[in-house]
């Protein structure tokens, strides 16, 4: 019995709509990157205020707020490098 190989290769202008997707993804990479700029300016405005304050609850739900925005900002810039290296490394494989 033979079996039947099959192929994959994305390509982004197969599919009728596709210009618009990417605009949508393109676009809500731009609302994610305003949002975690957003968590950066509070959370560092909350880490400053506990500080002053001396309230260190406060002061570390800044720094968290400050480096969970910061890690997202990494992961938003490198998604697309990050899906591209692992569908990659997932065609190598025989």
């Amino acid at each position: 019995m033979l079996s039947a190989d099959v192929s994959l290769t994305p390509t982004v202008t197969s599919l009728p709509g596709s210009a618009a997707l990417q605009q949508i993804a393109n676009g809500v990479a731009a609302w994610a990157l305003i949002g975690a700029l957003l968590a950066l300016l509070l959370g560092a405005a909350l880490w400053a205020i506990g500080s002053h304050t001396q309230n260190m609850h406060q002061s570390a739900s800044g720094r968290r707020a400050v480096g969970t925005s910061l890690v997202a900002a990494v992961l938003i810039g490198a998604a697309p490098t990050l899906i591209n290296f692992f569908f990659h490394t997932g065609v190598s494989v025989h």
